[in-house]
């Protein structure tokens, strides 16, 4: 129903790409030229600067990307009302993850809803949380799950599932039997750290802090940017390192990883969903539930 044209230009103002259009839209790039040239045809003005292998939107562009926006979202909500009247919930939705949850929570939260709802057509895109969080003001994805909330006045913050930060080392590091150790030993022992923008490192910093500590203050071997190349990491090396419990499940049952306490300090977080504030959208909100739905059943 879905006027074709107006599909293929959004796409094309959001890549800023005919080639990165033709492939996702699975046209050919004359196809996508063709489109975007009626379009323009029709409006009698240029929707796109080309300057060589660059393009950028005209006003007359930036202007029909808003209006787009706007029409695609009211017809992803008219899709899923339409199939919410058959009692077979449908459409298309757009995810965002950041790191830890999408390798570690979202996973098997994804597989039993296809179970439920094959109808749904979902595309998941993975960052860190400022990444997924720009992606949701872009309109780029619908829902996103993120490991902290930077308080952004167009982002609705929503309690999502509780998680701890542990510290964990290699099952023969030297402090991998001890029952914890002081803040002062946490200071001197050489950690691996998330890179800046992950949540994980905001909840952090912001818990050493209330025990007097800057991240400065830690021995920092390394900064990388998943918990996998931490783990990865740790497998060669004598650091240690903060990561989601969420994250080592299968490490701890192994054995191959030990979670070490640490004096007065506890670091516990929330996951939250974010929308963009005043949106609404059926498709999201039901898959939310859903989730929700599945870790109380866990707990």
């Amino acid at each position: 129903m879905l006027d074709f044209r107006l599909n293929v230009f959004y796409t094309v103002a959001k890549r800023l790409s005919f080639t990165k259009a033709a492939a996702e839209l699975y046209v050919t790039q004359p196809a996508v030229t063709k489109h975007i040239q009626e379009l323009e045809h029709q409006f009698g003005t240029a929707l796109f600067d080309r300057r060589g292998n660059q393009i950028s939107l005209t006003a007359a562009g930036s202007l029909l990307l808003r209006h787009a926006e706007t029409i695609m979202a009211t017809y992803r909500q008219l899709e899923f009302d339409m199939n919410a009247l058959k009692g077979e919930p449908g459409g298309a939705l757009r995810l965002g993850a950041s790191t830890t949850v999408a390798q570690y929570v979202i996973p098997p939260i994804l597989a039993r809803f296809h179970e439920q709802s094959a109808d749904v057509s979902i595309s998941l895109l993975n960052g860190n949380t400022e990444q997924i969080e720009q992606a949701l003001l872009r309109n780029d994805i619908d829902l996103g799950l993120v490991e902290g909330r930077t308080h952004h006045s167009d982002i609705r913050y929503t309690p999502f599932v509780k998680d701890e930060l542990v510290l964990i080392c290699r099952a023969d590091h030297p402090l991998a039997d001890r029952d914890d150790i002081s803040l002062d030993e946490l200071r001197a022992t050489p950690i691996l750290l998330r890179e800046r923008g992950s949540g994980s490192l905001e909840v952090i910093e912001h818990a050493l802090r209330g025990q007097g500590i800057k991240l400065t203050d830690l021995t920092i071997e390394m900064q990388l940017g998943s918990t996998e190349g931490i783990k990865s990491y740790l497998s060669y090396s004598r650091c240690i390192a903060f990561v989601s419990v969420f994250a080592v499940q299968e490490e701890l049952r192994a054995g191959t990883l030990k979670i070490v306490d640490v004096q007065n300090l506890t670091i516990n977080r929330e996951f939250y969903s974010i929308q963009l504030q005043g949106v609404s959208e059926g498709l999201p909100d039901t898959f939310m539930r859903f989730a929700r739905q599945h870790y109380k059943r866990r707990d």
